[in-house]
Parts: structure tokens; sequence; C-alpha cells
């Protein structure tokens, strides 16, 4: 047996042996789930001490109180409002700030029955994938806000006093940010998809088109019926999908293509 063939075998084997029986990976369930929890307590705590849950919706109130007369607040219709609102913005902070933690302990529960280069490709694909998502609702905050309050502001008369409620606009923001927080992750999509060997780059390139229908359709779907906040996901779509294929080129191998050595070293 030949050196190739032994390197190639000994790939083949690499989970042999590994697997645990199903009360162990129980167990292993159970602490990631634990520590999953623990971490998101942390940042409870953390996001409770500063900015509070007062500071955070205070931040998140600021785009639409920028387009609001002067000295005007939002209201608060519910009589339990002022309580569970923050409550709930808390909770959401709580979590997108442990997303990279809970991604984390997500791949630490797969990872045993995952090849080599299988978790080094793994771990910067979560790290990305958290990345777009803060970016996803950054670009809500401080960009698609601002522009949807200006566009709709332009078609409300002169009689009528714009004062939300705080519960029906931090409903309505709090999708916005989980509508673009998964749209951003397209790339994420598309990397898998040609690591998976399901599509070739080819055959994305050859998708254009038909992804920029998708891209509107989703956006007219997940979004208020307005074309500012339409266009501001649908776009960025679009560029994150040439941002996707362009990372395949340069950093993705294709499944079929790490096969193929192996293969040929076998015969």
């Amino acid at each position: 047996m030949t050196d190739s063939t032994e390197k190639s075998a000994d790939k083949a084997d690499e989970l042999a042996g590994t697997e645990a029986p199903f009360v162990q990976h129980l167990i292993e369930l159970r602490d990631r789930l634990l520590y999953c929890i623990y971490g998101f307590a942390v940042c409870v705590i953390l996001l409770s001490i500063w900015p509070g849950p007062s500071g955070l919706i205070d931040a998140i109130a600021r785009p639409i109180q920028a387009h609001m007369p002067a000295g005007a607040k939002l209201i608060a219709v519910g009589v339990f409002s002022p309580f569970f609102v923050p409550l709930k913005v808390l909770m959401m902070a709580a979590v997108l700030l442990a997303l990279p933690w809970l991604m984390y302990q997500a791949w630490r529960f797969v990872a045993p029955g995952l090849y080599s280069h299988e978790k080094n490709f793994a771990l910067p694909l979560i790290i990305f994938g958290s990345l777009l998502a803060y970016a996803g609702i950054g670009f809500v905050q401080f960009f698609v806000l601002d522009k949807m309050f200006t566009f709709i502001q332009q078609f409300t008369p002169a009689s009528v006093a714009a004062t939300p409620d705080i519960a029906s606009y931090v409903e309505s923001i709090l999708s916005l940010y989980i509508a673009f927080g998964i749209a951003f992750q397209v790339p994420i999509v598309v990397i898998l998809l040609v690591k998976l060997g399901m599509v070739t780059i080819e055959k994305l390139k050859d998708f254009r088109g038909y992804f920029i229908v998708v891209a509107f359709v989703v956006a007219a779907i997940l979004t208020p019926p307005d074309v500012v906040s339409q266009l501001a996901l649908a776009v960025p779509m679009c560029l994150l999908y040439e941002i996707g294929i362009w990372a395949c080129v340069f950093w993705v191998k294709p499944k079929k293509a790490e096969d193929e050595p192996a293969a040929s070293q076998a015969e």
C-alpha cells in the first residue's frame, strides 16, 4: 500500500470508533444548553446595568423621534406596556449580544461528528455569520429607518399628529431587525451550497437574474409596504449574493473537488 493510499484511508477512518452512546449525546446537549443559558444570563445582566432597558428603548426610538415634533414622545396604550416592552427589548438585545456564543455552543455540539477540514471551515463561518447579522441590524438602525420614516412622513397629512404606540413600534422594528439579520446571511447560504457540492459557481452566476427577482419578492414580503425599505433590503441581498460568489471563488473548495484527488489516489 502506497503512502497516498494510507493517507486517504486514514482520512476516511478519521471518525471511526468515535461514536458516542445516545445518553452521552443527551448529556452533551444538556451541557451546551446550560452554557447557552449562562451566556444569555450574563448578557442580560450586563445590558441591565448599561445601557439599561430604558436606554435600549431610547436608542431604538431615536430614528422615529427625529421625524416627530420637538418634545413629542411615543405613547404607551397598554397598561403594562411601560414594563413589558422594555423587558422584551432587553431580551432581544441579550440574544443578539450572545449570538456568537450561542452559535459557538451549537458548533461544539456537532464538532465531534465533523472531519478536521469541516471543523476548520465551520468556525470562520460562524464568526462571519454573526458579523453579517450585526451588519444587517446596524443597517436598519442607522440607514433604513431614517429613510423609511422620511418617505412615510411625506404622505402624512398636516392635520394628523404622528404619535406611535411604543408596543407596535417596537414590534415593527424588531421584525425589521430579524428580517435584515436573516437576509444578510445570503453569502453564508451561497458558500454552504458550493461547499456541499449542491451547486457550482457557474450555476450561481447563471442564476443571478432569477435571484434578483427572488430578492425583490422576499423584500416585498418581509418589509413594510413602502418602496424605500423594500429597496433597502433587496439591493443589499443582490450585492451579498455577489459577495458570496466571490468568496466561493477565492475561499471555498467545493466538496466534489475535494473528493476527486482522494478517489484518484485510491485508484
